[in-house]
């Protein structure tokens, strides 16, 4: 039985997708690294931050 051949198209559409998530990611995690403590000193401040 032969399988059905691979839809190159698809799959590179996939691949940009996953890839601009992980750069969209990549930057949250270093705006984050870079003013997460100013943001969290902020919120806990005015008394909005949960901490758990």
């Amino acid at each position: 039985m032969r399988s059905a051949p691979a839809n190159h198209q698809a799959l590179f559409v996939v691949a940009a997708a996953a890839m601009l998530l992980a750069g969209l990611g990549g930057l949250g995690i270093a705006m984050w690294m870079e003013n997460g403590a100013a943001i969290f000193l902020s919120l806990a401040e005015a008394g909005l931050a949960w901490c758990f």
